[in-house]
């Protein structure tokens, strides 16, 4: 890999997803651009195009960074519920680290795709939950929906809105035990 005439060291894959993903930490997806990533970087805007085809493209790899960096339950004798509680826990904590980069891959599916480490995650503990395989996948797409929803609000803001003073962790909880309850009657 050629040195950049800039910085006088090679560019690298895991170094542009790293330095993309620290950028939408601190200017949001919308404000990220090919551009203000070379500037960052101390290369030419067009040697990122040596690595990834254009902007989506790169969400997809900062998408699957962020997805290797969740700390997904292992497939143990855990009991499910124990292992979607930790499952729910680790997507939240990740969308609180990188909120612009949640709520963005949440309105475009595109950038996670179908085969990502999440979907994976939850389809072994739907599994281990005795979930039918047919039944799977709406059993996916309904507690993925209700996470989604509720990451959405709490990084909006919109679940502060609702009234009364409920503790954020607490509210978690809940939505945890309802979707486990929901899960357990499927």
């Amino acid at each position: 890999m050629a040195a950049s005439a800039h910085r006088g060291a090679p560019l690298t894959p895991e170094e542009i997803y790293s330095t993309a993903l620290r950028l939408i930490d601190a200017i949001g997806v919308e404000g990220l651009s090919m551009r203000k990533l070379a500037v960052e970087l101390d290369v030419n805007p067009m040697s990122l195009y040596h690595h990834v085809d254009n902007k989506t493209a790169l969400l997809r790899r900062v998408c699957a960074l962020v997805a290797l960096q969740l700390d997904v339950p292992d497939d143990d004798e855990a009991p499910w519920t124990e292992q979607l509680r930790a499952l729910g826990y680790a997507c939240r904590t990740s969308a609180r680290r990188h909120p612009s980069l949640w709520l963005y891959a949440l309105s475009h599916p595109e950038v996670t795709g179908s085969d990502h480490l999440l979907w994976r995650a939850l389809d072994r503990v739907l599994a281990n939950a005795g979930v039918d395989e047919e039944e799977q996948v709406y059993a996916r797409k309904t507690l993925f929906a209700l996470l989604a929803g509720f990451i959405l609000g709490e990084t909006t803001g919109a679940l502060n809105e609702q009234g009364g003073a409920a503790d954020p962790d607490k509210t978690f909880e809940a939505f945890l035990n309802f979707a486990i309850s929901g899960l357990s009657a499927f």
